[in-house]
């Protein structure tokens, strides 16, 4: 089933999407490109793909907030997940009369959460402009088809080796602990399957609470009340109710254990809105 599937992925070939794409469904998928987060869960929605890999959050960058929201705005499902070690690369064209060296760089290619990585890279290069495109990989295609002795690209080591680009420099990233969690979505029934051995079962899901004293405390306390495990919690603004939030939840269980069942039920009768977003098998 693998080789007929097609995941929607941001970025271009080489990207670290497509890489977790592969891990999730198997090398034999078919990886479909496309600009922009909002394209990905479009193209499965118009039947351009069959699911997206969309990543949600970056162990030293933080939350991709954006995708949060896209995930709730969906009707797709979380079927899967994984964490992707992430190594980034200084990226520059092949060796020509004028070899290109660190120190003749003026400026620097990548996605923005990948500059934001490597800020202490920029901070012992000061003169390097970091400048801000779409994707990693495609930075890395731009800069090998421009050719020019004082730009870089920051990219994946696929990268460099899909576009012909010259590694400088490997491992620009702040931290090595440097990981980013990308998710898994379809339709409901899509029958797609993560690939990956699972260890546990993980619940996401989305909730909105009346903006009163102690409502959050009384809907988090559903959970401790049954001895459920919270891994992931994130507050999203509520359009057109300003300072208001909506709250994302990861819980380590499946939605058919009697004490999730249980969590669940307190949390609706004190929530004004709860989504299940998925409910999937993880490694992590």
């Amino acid at each position: 089933m693998a080789e007929q599937i097609r995941a929607a992925y941001q970025g271009e070939r080489g990207a670290f999407s497509e890489t977790a794409a592969r891990r999730l469904l198997g090398a034999s998928m078919t990886g479909v490109p496309y600009n922009s987060f909002e394209s990905i869960f479009a193209a499965v929605r118009n039947g351009e793909a069959d699911c997206c890999v969309a990543p949600i959050e970056n162990s030293l960058a933080g939350s991709i907030h954006r995708n949060y929201d896209l995930v709730l705005e969906s009707d797709l499902t979380i079927i899967g997940e994984t964490n992707l070690r992430i190594v980034h690369h200084l990226i520059a064209p092949p060796l020509t009369s004028s070899s290109v060296e660190i120190a003749g760089l003026r400026r620097v290619y990548s996605h923005p959460v990948a500059l934001a990585q490597c800020t202490r890279f920029f901070a012992a290069n000061p003169a390097l402009e970091p400048v801000a495109v779409h994707d990693t990989a495609g930075a890395a295609r731009l800069v090998v088809e421009r050719g020019r002795g004082d730009e870089a690209a920051i990219a994946s080591s696929d990268a460099a080796s899909i576009y012909g680009g010259r590694v400088l420099a490997s491992g620009i990233e702040d931290h090595p602990q440097n990981f980013t969690r990308f998710l898994l979505l379809a339709s409901p029934h899509s029958g797609i399957t993560n690939q990956e051995e699972p260890r546990r079962w993980k619940m996401s899901l989305m909730f909105r609470v009346p903006n009163k004293p102690g409502s959050l405390f009384r809907a988090l306390g559903a959970f401790a009340v049954f001895d459920i495990d919270l891994s992931k919690i994130e507050s999203r603004p509520v359009e057109g109710r300003p300072w208001e939030y909506a709250f994302y939840l990861d819980i380590i269980g499946r939605e058919n254990d009697p004490k999730v069942e249980q969590a669940l039920n307190s949390l609706r009768a004190m929530a004004e809105m709860v989504k299940v977003l998925g409910c999937y098998p993880t490694r992590w």
